[in-house]
């Protein structure tokens, strides 16, 4: 099979007249293949640059004809123009051309009608699709690396969403951010519209429906170090703010995530974007509630699922509290046992005490971190997987009976100070989150919250120390 590439300018006559010649072969012989590539004028000159060099030809008018096209299952060999085609079907093939000059041109003028009515058709057809528009800072992440797959689930979002992605990483190699799209690409995921990378702010959250602020710093010990980083940090955050406010939707949904200041990180750019309602800026939690969860499951023998209701209270890579004044646990192989929606409160199951209140504490803390060593690199699947449980429930609603520990704006609720993104006990219902209002404040949690409550404002003083 001989398999041939013609491609041309719309407008060209030497094009028409290419393709009828081409199209008379393949009529004609059953071992000849054409496959024809018509451009509009304007983007003639920059694909036939791009193909060239790619492949190391030198040619620089319309057409370009060429032998086998890669993506076809062979090597390409450049024949030429039209000339070149013309000698090459006269001595293999012994057919020739004798169209007109008028009736190229005629030819020619048709071409480029049809590739503009074409153009104008795939035009209107884009317009009719209306993707949501999802931004991820930090893009190069292990977080962002593990959250795309999941990002391909359509029970996250409503029926029929299409997603335009958008990769941002300031900074960061765009030889990097490539390779990331051609993976993401490479998924197949029929969710996915089109995939976009960035490395400027300038462009960054435009249209944006949901923004996923990954971010974050190593931890410092010395003091000055630490106060410098958080500083910067809040910077950027404050330029994501800005950015957000004026790009995106009104409606937007921001959800803050990472393994340092996430309280900080989401307050800084609430207060950012002013014309943004603050209930739609989250910091999620649920990495830390389902490490709580894991160990509370390995301590009663049982799946992780199968403990739910655990409470993330204050700050959630700070000084934060597990409270397990509401968890619940399910399957659970003790005296006394039910059906599979039988449960069994947690504080009733576990008598070790002593354990709850040290062992238990110091393991959730360390769990992740011991992950991380070993690894060499940030626990990316489980933040993934909380930031994914956000967006299922804001869309979706979460389940009637279940509990979620998100850092939300304070209203004055349970003492918490005025304004400070604090995590709580929340539900989603009707694309809102609702915090729950019927919790115990016991004077253990009081003081935790009070201890929380203190260090986010101490963050808070150190990132707007010197700032009007």
């Amino acid at each position: 099979m001989a398999k041939f590439v013609l491609a041309g300018r719309a407008d060209c006559p030497y094009y028409a007249k290419a393709e009828l010649l081409a199209d008379l072969l393949q009529r004609n012989l059953p071992s000849f293949s054409i496959y024809k590539i018509c451009h509009h004028p304007k983007d003639w000159e920059q694909w036939l640059e791009e193909t060239c060099e790619k492949n190391g030809w030198k040619h620089d008018r319309s057409p370009i004809v060429w032998r086998e096209l890669v993506d076809r299952g062979g090597k390409e060999l450049l024949l030429g123009g039209f000339s070149e085609f013309l000698e090459h079907a006269q001595g293999y093939y012994g057919v020739s051309s004798d169209m007109m000059t008028e009736m190229m041109k005629n030819i020619a003028s048709e071409n480029l009608q049809t590739k503009i009515d074409v153009m104008e058709e795939e035009a209107y057809y884009r317009s009719l699709i209306k993707p949501l528009h999802i931004w991820i800072t930090s893009a190069l992440s292990p977080v962002c690396y593990a959250l795309l797959p999941m990002l391909g689930k359509r029970d996250l979002f409503s029926e029929n969403t299409v997603i335009s992605l958008h990769l941002l990483d300031i900074g960061g190699s765009e030889e990097e951010l490539c390779s990331l799209k051609t993976e993401a690409e490479d998924l197949a995921l029929p969710i996915f519209h089109e995939i976009t990378i960035h490395t400027e702010l300038s462009e960054a959250f435009r249209d944006a429906d949901v923004v996923l602020i990954l971010d974050d710093i190593q931890p410092e010990e010395d003091q000055a170090l630490r106060e410098r980083a958080i500083k910067e940090l809040a910077d950027r955050c404050q330029n994501y703010g800005l950015l957000i406010d004026s790009h995106s939707h009104k409606e937007v949904r921001v959800v803050v995530a990472g393994n340092s200041y996430v309280n900080l990180k989401c307050l800084v750019v609430m207060q950012n974007a002013p014309s943004i309602n603050p209930h739609q800026f989250v910091a999620t939690a649920i990495q830390l509630e389902n490490e709580a969860r894991a160990q509370l499951a390995k301590k009663l023998n049982i799946n992780t699922a199968d403990v739910k209701d655990v409470i993330v209270w204050g700050n959630i890579t700070g000084n934060s509290y597990i409270d397990l004044q509401r968890a619940k646990v399910f399957r659970y192989d003790g005296a006394i046992f039910g059906p599979p929606d039988f449960s069994q409160p947690v504080l009733e199951v576990i008598y070790d005490r002593k354990w709850l209140e040290t062992d238990f504490l110091a393991s959730v803390r360390s769990r992740r971190c011991a992950a991380e060593d070993k690894m060499h690199r940030p626990a990316g699947l489980s933040a993934a997987n909380g930031i994914a449980t956000v967006l299922q429930c804001w869309n979706h609603d979460s389940p009637v009976d279940d509990v979620l520990s998100l850092g939300v704006i304070s209203e004055g609720q349970f003492g918490i100070p005025k304004g400070l993104v604090f995590s709580m006990p929340v539900k989603f219902q009707n694309g809102a989150w609702i915090v729950l209002s019927d919790v115990e404040i016991s004077d253990t949690l009081k003081k935790n919250l009070i201890a929380a409550s203190n260090e986010l404002m101490n963050e808070m003083e150190i990132a707007f120390r010197g700032k009007s």
